[in-house]
This record gives C-alpha cells, sequence and structure tokens, in this order.
C-alpha cells in the first residue's frame, strides 16, 4: 500500500513543503519561487499545491502531514524570556504577542483549514527536523549528525547520530546562547539584513583583517572545548529588543552598526573577517566534539549555519571525519523534508534503503551523438540510442549517490510548454536538438557570453546547480564585476562561485571530493595562480578586487578561494554536457554559476520569470530547455535596467 506525506516548514522563514512516496522525495519547493517575495514565510500554499502535483494526486489521498516545529513549545521560550525580563522587552511583546494569539498557536487549525485536511497534523521537533533531513537523504549507512541554527524552539544546536532508519540526538545546546543568533548579530551590525544577509557577511570576510577576534573573545563570547559557548547577553537585544544588538556593543566596536545601504568601511570588512574566523572555530571545536562523542567516520550538517561553507570547508579538512555531506536545503525550508522522512522512518519506523535501491538518481555516460530529448533508464540500458554506464563508475571515479537527487526536486517545463509559450507572446527563439544546443551555449560561453541557463526541475534549496543558473566564463578577467553590476546588480565585493567537471577537480582546486551542492569552499590550486607584485599584495580591502589572482579570475576570492560546484553527468545531464563542452573548447573545464535572479528576488521559477529577468539584465542569451533566445533579436521591455541598479548599495 502506497503512504504518501506532506511535510511543511512556515512562519520564520524561507517557508517549503515536501511531498514523500513511500520515502522517496517526489517534489520540494520554497514557496518564495511561486509568490516571488524573497525568503516568504508566509503558509506555502503554492508550494504545496506544486508538491501535490508533482505527485499526481489531491490532498485526500495523503496519509500524513507533518509541521517541521512545535508552536507550543516555542511559545513557551517566547513567555518565559520575556517574563524573565521585565519590564524590559515590552515593545517587542507587544507585537509579537497578536500574530502568536491570533496565529501560530492555532497552527492546526490553520494548516487544516488551509489544506482541506481533516485528520491530525502531526508536529516534529525543530531540530530533530534538521538532523532527519542531514542523516536520511545522506549517501551514508551510518553517520554523525550536528546542527546549528539560530534557535528552534530551545535548542541552537544539537548533535547525534544516524544509523539505518534510527536517529538519535545526544546533547543541545539552548538559547540564549547560540552560534547562528552571534554570526546574526554582526550580519545585523554590518548593515545586512538577518537571515538572509549572512552569506553577504562570509563573502565580505576576506577583505578584513582579523582584528577583533580578541575583542569577540574576551566580551562577547565564552567559547569551550566541546564548542559550546555562552553569550554575554549586555551586547545584545535580540531577547527582549526589535534589534540585534545593544548599546554596549556600538561602544565596544567604534560607533553604531551600518545604516542598509551605507558605505563598507574598513570596519565592517574587519569585523566580518573577524566573526568568521571565530565562526569557524566554534564549527570545528563542535565538530570535534561530535567525533569524540560517536567516533563514526561520516559527519552529516544541516541548520542555518551548515550554510557557512568556509566553516564546512575546514571541519572537511582539519576535522577528524572522511567525508562530510551538507544538506542542500539546510535553513528552514530543509525542515519540510526533514520532518517528512522522520514521519516515514521514526513515527511509522520504515526501513531505509540504500539510495542504489531506492533508484533515485539515473547514472549515464556523457551524450556524443543522440537525437533530443535523451531518456536514460535506471537499469543500465540503452534508451533511445544513448549507451549508459553501471552505477559503480562515473568516468572513472566511484559512483556517487545520495538521495536528493541533485536536489533538482522543483517544477519543471516541457520543450511543448515553452514552445507555446514563445509562440503566444511572439518572443524570436531558435530550436535546437540537445547536441546542438550543447555546442552552441560552449561556444556563446567561449565568446565571452553570459547566458541564463533554464533547464530540468528547479533547485530545492537557496544555491541554483545548474537548472535555474547565470553562467559565464571564469577565465575572464571582467566577467565578476560584469555580473554583480550589470547582471545581479548587487555589491561588486561579493564572490561567485565555480562549477568543475568532478573528473578535473584536483587539478583545479586544493580539492579531491563531492561537491554537488556549492557547500564546501576550497583553494585554487597553487599551480593554477598567478605572482602577485609587491604593490599589488600590499592592497588593502576593496581594492583586492582589482587583481586577478589565477587562471579562473572570475570566480577566485581574494584570498584564493572558492566555493566550489562539482558537476557529475547522472546529477544533471545537459548542465554536464554544456560543461564538457565547454572544455573541450577551451581547455578548461570551470565556469561561473552563479542564481538566475537579481538582487532582492528569489531565483526564478517559470519560463516568464526567467524571461523577464532576462531583459531586464545584460544577460547575452537565454536558454529554456531547447530554446536558445538572444537578446539582439528581443524587443526591448518597458521596465528599464535602472529601476534595479537604483538599488545598489554603494562600496
Amino acid at each position: 500500500m502506497t503512504t504518501r506525506i506532506l511535510g511543511i516548514s512556515a512562519y520564520y522563514h524561507d517557508a517549503a513543503a515536501c511531498l514523500l512516496v513511500d520515502g522517496q522525495i517526489v517534489a520540494a519547493a520554497q514557496e518564495e519561487r511561486f509568490t516571488r517575495k524573497k525568503h516568504d514565510e508566509r503558509f506555502p500554499s503554492q508550494a504545496i499545491a506544486y508538491c501535490l502535483k508533482a505527485g499526481g494526486i489531491p490532498i485526500e489521498t495523503v496519509d500524513l502531514v507533518g509541521f517541521y516545529e512545535k508552536p507550543i513549545v516555542k511559545f513557551e521560550r517566547l513567555i518565559e524570556t520575556y517574563l524573565g525580563y521585565a519590564p524590559r522587552g515590552v515593545r517587542s511583546f507587544l507585537m509579537a504577542m497578536p500574530v502568536w494569539l491570533g496565529e501560530k498557536l492555532w497552527l492546526s487549525d490553520t494548516i487544516q483549514r488551509e489544506l482541506g485536511w481533516t485528520r491530525p497534523v502531526l508536529f516534529g521537533d525543530h531540530h530533530e527536523s534538521h538532523a532527519a533531513s542531514a542523516f536520511y537523504p545522506s549517501p551514508f549507512e551510518e553517520a554523525a549528525i550536528l546542527t546549528m541554527d539560530a534557535v528552534g524552539e530551545w535548542a541552537t544546536a544539537s548533535y547525534g547520530y544516524g544509523k539505518g532508519s534510527e536517529l538519535v540526538l545526544l546533547e543541545e545546546m539552548r538559547f540564549p546562547h547560540s552560534l547562528g543568533l552571534l554570526y546574526s548579530a554582526f550580519t545585523y551590525f554590518c548593515g545586512f539584513k538577518v537571515n538572509s544577509g549572512e552569506y553577504k557577511l562570509m563573502g565580505l570576510a576576506p577583505y578584513g583583517e582579523p582584528r577583533y577576534v580578541d575583542t569577540i573573545r574576551d566580551h562577547l563570547v565564552d567559547i569551550r572545548e566541546d564548542g559550546s559557548l555562552w553569550l554575554n547577553l549586555e551586547y545584545f537585544n535580540y531577547c527582549t529588543g526589535l534589534t540585534m544588538t545593544s548599546s554596549a556593543f556600538e561602544r565596544l566596536f567604534e560607533g553604531p552598526p551600518r545604516k542598509p545601504e551605507g558605505p563598507i568601511t574598513q570596519r565592517e570588512m574587519d569585523l566580518a573577517r573577524s566573526i568568521q574566523e571565530v565562526t569557524e572555530e566554534v564549527m570545528l571545536r563542535m565538530a570535534r566534539q561530535v567525533y569524540r562523542q560517536t567516533q563514526l567516520p561520516y559527519l552529516c550538517l544541516a541548520g542555518g549555519v551548515a550554510l557557512n561553507c568556509v566553516g564546512n570547508g575546514r571541519i572537511l579538512r582539519e576535522g577528524p571525519f572522511k567525508e562530510v555531506w551538507v544538506q542542500p536545503a539546510a535553513g528552514d525550508a530543509g525542515g519540510a523534508l526533514g520532518v517528512a522522512m522522520a514521519l516515514w522512518h521514526r513515527y511509522l519506523g520504515k526501513p531505509r534503503l540504500s539510495p542504489e535501491r531506492e533508484g533515485t538518481w539515473r547514472p549515464a555516460t556523457r551524450l556524443e551523438h543522440a537525437p533530443a530529448p535523451v531518456t536514460v533508464g535506471a537499469g543500465g540500458e540503452r534508451v533511445e540510442g544513448v549507451t549508459v554506464t553501471s552505477a559503480h563508475e562515473h568516468n572513472g571515479l566511484p559512483a556517487y549517490a545520495d538521495r536528493m537527487q541533485g536536489a533538482l526536486l522543483g517544477p519543471a517545463f516541457s520543450e511543448e510548454e515553452i514552445g507555446a509559450w514563445l509562440a503566444r507572446h511572439g518572443y524570436p527563439a531558435a530550436r535546437f536538438e540537445q547536441v546542438a544546443l550543447v555546442e552552441r551555449v560552449a561556444e556563446l560561453l567561449a565568446a565571452g557570453k553570459v547566458i541564463g541557463l533554464f533547464q530540468s526541475r528547479m533547485e530545492f534549496g537557496p544555491r541554483a546547480l545548474g537548472a535555474r543558473s547565470i553562467i559565464g566564463d571564469a577565465r575572464s578577467p571582467a566577467m565578476q564585476s560584469l555580473m554583480n553590476l550589470k547582471i545581479k546588480f548587487r555589491e561588486s565585493f561579493r564572490p561567485f562561485a565555480p562549477c568543475v567537471l568532478r573528473e578535473h577537480v584536483a587539478d583545479w582546486f586544493a580539492f579531491d571530493g563531492e561537491s554537488p551542492y556549492m557547500l564546501l569552499v576550497a583553494d585554487v590550486a597553487a599551480h593554477r595562480r598567478l605572482p602577485l607584485a609587491p604593490a599589488d599584495e600590499a592592497r588593502l580591502g576593496l581594492e583586492k578586487l582589482k587583481i586577478p589572482r589565477s587562471e579562473i579570475p572570475a570566480v577566485t576570492h581574494v584570498d584564493h578561494s572558492a566555493r566550489i560546484q562539482t558537476v557529475r553527468r547522472e546529477h544533471n545531464p545537459l548542465f554536464y554536457d554544456i560543461l564538457r563542452a565547454f572544455y573541450e573548447r577551451t581547455g578548461c573545464p570551470v565556469i561561473i554559476n552563479t542564481s538566475f535572479n537579481v538582487r532582492g528576488e528569489p531565483i526564478v521559477c517559470t519560463p516568464e520569470d526567467a524571461y523577464r529577468c532576462f531583459m531586464r539584465t545584460q544577460i547575452d542569451a537565454l536558454v529554456l530547455e531547447c530554446f536558445v533566445i538572444e537578446k539582439a533579436e528581443q524587443t526591448p521591455m518597458g521596465e528599464p535596467q535602472e529601476v534595479w541598479q537604483r538599488e545598489l548599495a554603494p562600496d
């Protein structure tokens, strides 16, 4: 008998839904992609509707509905905190209570009403949902688990282990002491938005010097050997106020917070570098503690702090674990997947099969000569003239399989749907067979063109992985600034990530492993770096940005680091073939991959979203499945690019 489970996360940030059918992930998506409101926290009605449509089922046939945390317990924590600080915090209390009393406390009723669901709603624990999202989809049969974020109900971090379908959490750290809240406090103080700007702080860090590390350790945080920490709440305001930091924090760090959109000074760069170093130290200590307690060779990570890919890279390089796997939707969106998988394995007691037996990915060789579209069978059979390899080999490498299906879990649009949409609007486009399409895109990339790539199912999680991506030539010294200022309309200091053929990663980076979800940072290989003149080495701050540092300068950060995405054909065939064709033309197996969106907007979801973004930026060509749309052939849209450019923060 088929069992269908719907998982939901909502009401903090990044609301999402996930559908499991007999334990396999059928669909998962964030609400923001449909509503076009970035980090949309509202009830994920459209994400749920998509998941049910992808599964081909009405809500009446769903067996279990789960929510990723316990609102009642979270409410208890809020009340206890307000009472502990009363009468301080009354303004925050008065703002929060109407929302809780009017909506969040009655979440079961809300879910039943929104879904037309008459049976009970099941509630998971926040960090248990993170842990389940980390372990159950991972490629490991047995592994240690570490979750780190701002705060769930009470927990701010937890660790334990998973074995088969068993998941055990051993210890947790509790609010108000939180690594995630510490990092978010500096995000706020440096003028970025909490719960969305933390990655900006991480990207800014290499421009600064760690001159505040001792100040942070002496005044703000006591870090224990096991990675647990104690925060001096004199310097923070998140327990009672509407800001993250207090006036004492301002005195300690030489002035008020940077105003959003204001100039970025050396102080912000040094603060970013300092808190990043402290965060990495805590992450390493936590990881070593988990190893001491579990003695397991593999580690699974989730929670918002697990999106700190620099820290993840250090855990992999310097920690005791053989391999590290990070849930690609590590933040609260992944909680929807986590609670669904916890219900399947823990609540229903279902066994956990190996990824190969679950059949969640399809291994294939690179396409040489075949008609398009190509269908590849899961059992190694020849389909439509394409020969596929066994599941145990990929261009001479061992196969890699987790249960996330490359995180490609969102909506897809067929060639027929896209063709009809283009015809309806009269947009000029050229249709290519697959081999010709791959060669045309590689040709455009090698000519320095920027491509919007829209193909396959949309990614689940914050990273575009080749399905909703903007791609470009990583060898171009001008490409990083061009993409930031004229396409993404964002701060010029922001780095871009490289995607690289998995079989070539060790030749270009100080790394030889799997990073399919762009969540590990490693350095560019020494022999790919360019020598720097003494005057260039002495440059400070954003002046460092102007210096090419390697053969792939567009994806080399100022400290020679890169947030790597390794690409295998079994995860994303068309994207792999494009990258391979570019390599065969240029000798370089690396290109830029950044999310297909502009500043302030979610990643594109539909062909219409993609076309609008394409036309209002300086992207040169748009690929919609088998169609190539070139900018020179289009009629300009009414809204000018300057609408977004005016919003760009000065540097």
